[in-house]
């Protein structure tokens, strides 16, 4: 009875507590990628709660059944060599359990990273998310307009998010739409996203990058498409344009509020892919071959000298 009153406390304030909690983003998908990755992460807590449950009830009952108040003071237990029933179970179990969610996880992994079934025949929406310290860029090719610190999709088709960074490693996340996917600099990386309910979604950078990371974050709205165009072209018709210069200040360490641009930067700045990928970046294949032949002229000469001298 000592234990019934703080017993009872301590489950109303755990209860209480719990009220007021809002539903973890994460597990409130609106749209298949992140219903993928919401499921699975559910099974995963499904599993090893049975798991816990299962241990402990084993561990409660051999306490219970083998407690040394029920054994004779005289007691001597037996000498066991070993039970192969007993082995072949405690590691046979956790082996087919790792087996279950290895295939899970590759299996899911496998689903985020494509185009979600029922939109394989649509042309996705691509758009270039740039990370700079500490804010996100969205460049969008296809309307020729670029916003900062938010973005704006059509409901019902494939986005396809291209990433990398002006400055240190970053992490692109919406809870809601998608999972996680890294943007670095010198290469572009992508992630697909459709959103299947409009509305406005919180997105930020996952990946400690220095000391503005915690508000370096975006927002995401989702949007029928008829609304979409018109906001497409309200841009069109009302934001600046961005200039190198000003593009330059903006990458800037720092924090800025939400931005528009009626052309992107991608005129005068091309993201890190094909002939600007990785250490060639902004090097021409031309400036390349003119480079490799005169490297092999050089190499040449040198053969010569080498055979003069001899």
């Amino acid at each position: 009875m000592r234990f019934k009153w703080p017993f009872l406390l301590l489950l109303v304030s755990i209860v209480t507590v719990l009220s007021g909690c809002e539903p973890l983003l994460v597990l409130d998908p609106k749209g298949p990628q992140a219903e993928t990755t919401a499921d699975v992460i559910m099974l995963s807590i499904w599993t090893m709660s049975i798991i816990v449950f299962v241990v402990f009830a084993i561990l409660i009952y051999m306490l219970v059944k083998y407690r040394a108040s029920k054994q004779s003071n005289d007691y001597e237990p037996p000498h066991i060599e070993g039970n192969v029933i007993v082995e072949s179970i405690i590691v046979g179990i956790p082996v087919l359990i790792i087996i279950f969610l290895s295939i899970v996880s590759v299996k899911s992994t496998y689903e985020v990273e494509s185009v979600p079934k029922g939109y394989e025949d649509q042309e996705p929406l691509v758009i270039y998310a740039s990370s700079s310290n500490w804010k996100w860029h969205f460049s969008y090719p296809e309307e020729d307009i670029e916003t900062v610190n938010y973005v704006f999709i059509p409901t019902h088709r494939p986005v396809e998010f291209r990433l990398y960074s002006y400055g240190p490693i970053t992490s692109f996340w919406v809870p809601q739409l998608a999972g996680q996917k890294y943007a670095m600099a010198d290469m572009v990386t992508k992630i697909n996203i459709v959103a299947e309910v409009p509305g406005e979604f919180s997105g930020r950078n996952a990946n400690f990058s220095g000391k503005g990371f915690a508000e370096n974050t975006f927002n995401v709205k989702a949007m029928p498409n008829a609304e979409y165009e018109e906001w497409v072209e309200e841009v069109k018709d009302t934001a600046k344009p961005l200039t190198e210069d000003r593009f330059t200040e903006l990458l800037e360490p720092g924090h800025l509020g939400q931005l528009t641009f009626s052309n992107t930067h991608l005129d005068f700045l091309p993201p890190p892919e094909g002939e600007h990928a990785g250490h060639n970046h902004g090097t021409s294949n031309e400036k390349q071959h003119e480079q490799t032949d005169h490297s092999n002229e050089k190499d040449d000469s040198h053969s010569k000298e080498s055979d003069h001298e001899r």
